[in-house]
């Protein structure tokens, strides 16, 4: 039977500070709730240097770990399981944590390929894996709702590296925080023109009209060069878009920078729960224009319609590894707001099988379906002839899996990934048979529009 061992620190609300104790290590991850600015959110969760990665592109996965490296053409899915199985089983006192080692890291949008058949005609626009993930041994828990820190060994975590984490978050003082350099090479420029983006709506609904599909997902692409130091970006982003599952991973030459709304799949002591997004409008200038916007989405037909066509593709992605009779949504249309926006939110949930893992349902269940559309082989068809860049890690997913079988997850949206020195971003929306192509097009903008300006204040002043 392995175990943990549980240190205290003092709590602190903001957390980048303690991240910034850890960020110089190989592959320190930060999964950020959003808080102290979040409306939402609880647990920040803090790694690094992992003991094994997988890095899986295409039909190939490579595992690095201390007896070198291997390749496999392996499910990426049975992979991650069984690099999860050393670290079980775990004592029963471990379970009313959510992370107790286990795996960190994202499921990129096109390891969908892997899991659904589809031909392959975007174009790449960035070199990053398909799937990274690794197996982390440690974690500093913040729980902001408890206003706790923790620091959590498994026993399979070497004595150095344990003592120079004690160290670095036991010291008198942290770090103090980062002013390294970031600048913008100038605003971000979209692969596809307004006209462009509209015809591409046109087509989607002609294929709706032909009863292809109920409802696809569809997005354009950004892209800006940029120089400097990442973790600066983050933290700008961070504090305009305080958002409940945002993330920030970076290894060399590459990075995600996420401030996701969105949770994909949370698995609690067999309790499932997703959360889709469907339904979005942008906050108003006065409070009570910001009142009528968000009551015009609560009443829109349109929305609810294209989130009810989601709900029930989650319904049934959940029930191939959820108990029968189990599946249940006991929030509909719910509005939830943000910095940027109002978004209308569904809550199902369902009760996982005793043969099933929450690896297993986040597999089943992949890509998420509220960034297809439905039916979802044939809206990622659909959005593969359409959309003429790949999402790599966009409308993936990013989280964790712990040992003590609890897993959370996000729907990779609000997501920046850098690639040597270019970032890439997206951003789009759900188009069904009502869809209006111009209203269609800036409710793409509206959603990434403060996370782009955000990022644009880092354009250097030409007049200096």
């Amino acid at each position: 039977m392995q175990n943990i061992d549980i240190q205290e620190i003092p709590y602190q609300p903001n957390s980048d500070a303690l991240f910034q104790a850890v960020r110089d290590l190989p592959d320190a991850i930060w999964l950020d709730s959003g808080k102290p600015g979040s409306t939402q959110g609880r647990f920040d969760i803090i790694s690094a240097c992992p003991d094994a990665l997988i890095e899986t592109r295409g039909a190939a996965s490579t595992i690095t770990d201390s007896s070198g490296i291997t390749t496999s053409d392996r499910d990426p899915f049975e992979l991650a399981e069984q690099l999860l199985q050393p670290l079980l089983p775990l004592d029963s006192a471990a379970s009313n944590y959510p992370f107790v080692g286990g795996l960190i890291g994202y499921f990129g949008y096109d390891l969908g390929r892997r899991l659904i058949d589809i031909d392959d005609r975007a174009t790449a626009v960035t070199n990053l894996p398909d799937m990274r993930i690794g197996r982390f041994l440690w974690a500093l828990i913040v729980d902001h709702s408890a206003r706790q820190c923790q620091l959590l060994f498994h026993n399979n975590c070497p004595a150095q590296l344990r003592a120079d984490i004690l160290q670095r978050f036991t010291e008198k003082s942290l770090p103090a925080p980062s002013k390294s350099l970031f600048t913008l090479g100038g605003k971000f420029t979209a692969t596809l023109d307004q006209n462009q983006y509209q015809q591409a709506i046109q087509h989607i609904k002609s294929y709706i009209a032909a009863g292809d599909c109920y409802q696809t997902n569809f997005a354009q692409h950004f892209s800006a060069r940029f120089k400097g130091d990442l973790w600066t970006a983050y933290k700008g982003l961070r504090e305009k878009l305080p958002s409940p599952y945002s993330a920030f991973w970076q290894w060399p030459d590459q990075a995600l920078l996420c401030l996701s709304p969105e949770r994909f799949i949370q698995s609690v002591d067999g309790a499932v729960e997703t959360k889709p997004i469907k339904g979005t409008v942008k906050r108003g200038a006065t409070v009570a224009e910001d009142r009528q916007l968000s009551q015009q989405l609560i009443n829109s037909s349109k929305d609810r319609a294209e989130n009810l066509m989601i709900v029930d593709l989650l319904r049934n992605d959940l029930s191939k590894n959820c108990e029968s009779g189990s599946i249940a949504v006991p929030k509909l249309f719910e509005l939830e707001s943000f910095a940027n926006v109002h978004h209308l939110v569904s809550t199902v949930t369902g009760k996982l099988e005793e043969n099933s893992t929450p690896l297993s349902l986040l597999r089943d269940s992949f890509p998420g379906g509220s960034i297809t559309g439905a039916p979802k082989k044939r809206a990622m068809e659909i959005i593969e002839e359409l959309e003429p860049v790949r999402r790599s890690a966009y409308c993936g997913s990013i989280g964790y899996i712990s040992a003590n079988n609890r897993m959370d997850s996000n729907i990779a949206i609000r997501t920046v990934i850098a690639d040597g020195d270019q970032l890439h971003c997206w951003g789009g929306g759900g188009i069904v048979a009502d869809s209006q192509e111009q209203r269609e097009y800036q409710e793409s903008i509206d959603k990434i529009s403060a996370l782009l300006s955000a990022l644009e204040t880092f354009i250097p002043d030409s007049s200096c």
